[in-house]
């Protein structure tokens, strides 16, 4: 019997799956976050850096929205905080 992925691989798996980002990194920041309101066992807060080519001609609002698509499930339970650097391969190099 296998160990399922934590949460932390699950989101970049899924974002790379599917945004097939140059680069993706997921940080979990949920020690942070212990005895936070409505996340008292500091779980489920995590911060994201996405550098993709999908995101050209998009705003940061609809980039972020594409990043909540993927992972509409895990935010729904897994995830209670989710920070976002979402970027074009341009945008990146130039940073």
């Amino acid at each position: 019997m296998s160990t399922p992925p934590d949460v932390r691989t699950t989101i970049q798996d899924k974002l790379q799956a599917a945004l097939t980002p140059d680069f993706v990194d997921v940080i979990d920041e949920s020690a942070a976050h212990a005895g936070h309101a409505g996340a008292a066992s500091g779980g489920g807060h995590y911060r994201v850096i996405l550098v993709a080519g999908v995101f050209e001609g998009l705003g940061q609002l609809q980039r972020q929205r594409r990043v909540y698509e993927v992972l509409a499930d895990e935010m729904k339970s897994a995830v209670h905080a989710l920070s976002m650097t979402c970027l074009t391969p341009a945008e990146y190099e130039a940073d």
